[in-house]
């Protein structure tokens, strides 16, 4: 967005519904806050669904977000900026998505782990699975085994996700999946492990079942592996 007289002038409401919804992806691109809390509203005030909005102009937003994150053409502070954006309409949403029931992607604790303070990249992919419709319970740094076992068992979510960025604190992950083993509830989720000095051969050594490189990555993989899951369950 150049910022230029046309774009100061630009009323929303004159927009049909196709084109909001691409102006609110626009502005959820360009981090506007402001234009789409605005956005969401009006289409809300035509009638449209919660979960209609959040799905085609929210997640269908995120999702070219995500994938220029992914290609390189967008970098972390434009992609917070962005999932700022999205929060912002989330809030409108939230409270009427939980009067209608709307289903859900899944749900998701997610933590950096004990000893570790970093969080910037953990927010990144909270964020982006918010964005991508889940439910996402985002317990902050410094995060023991207990910590995990506790939301894991008042939540149930689909997804657990851990980070760490110092390979000091990387091992506590084997710890935390060792934790789920013993109360026996490790079969029954989804492990995802990153963070800047993970790998593969890593996460495949913990037990983990997958390693994500970045938000874009977890999102993708959340999602393959829930279809996957629910496919195997389907089969059964």
């Amino acid at each position: 967005m150049s910022g230029n007289e046309e774009d100061d002038d630009l009323d929303l409401r004159e927009l049909n519904d196709e084109e909001l919804v691409e102006q609110i992806q626009d502005d959820l691109y360009d981090g506007l806050k402001e234009e789409v809390v605005e956005g969401v509203e009006i289409l809300l005030e035509r009638g449209w669904e919660p979960y209609k909005v959040l799905t085609e102009a929210l997640v269908g937003g995120m999702k070219i977000v995500g994938d220029d994150f992914r290609d390189g053409i967008l970098f972390v502070p434009e992609v917070l900026l962005a999932a700022n954006a999205m929060k912002a309409g989330m809030e409108v949403l939230r409270p009427l998505l939980v009067e209608t029931g709307a289903p859900k992607a899944g749900k998701m604790v997610i933590a950096t782990v004990k000893g570790d303070i970093h969080d910037i990249g953990k927010n990144l992919v909270a964020m982006m699975m918010e964005g991508a419709g889940f439910e996402v319970i985002n317990l902050g740094i410094n995060t023991d085994a207990e910590e995990f076992l506790k939301a894991v068992e008042e939540h149930n979510p689909d997804i657990l996700g851990m980070s760490a960025l110092l390979t000091t604190t990387m091992p506590y992950m084997k710890t935390v999946i060792e934790e789920l083993e013993k109360a026996g509830r490790r079969d029954d989720l989804i492990v995802l492990v990153g963070g800047a000095p993970l790998n593969a051969d890593f996460a495949e050594a913990i037990g983990a079942d997958a390693y994500c490189r970045d938000a874009a990555v977890a999102v993708d993989t959340a999602k393959e592996l829930l279809k996957r899951r629910h496919n195997q369950r389907a089969d059964a």
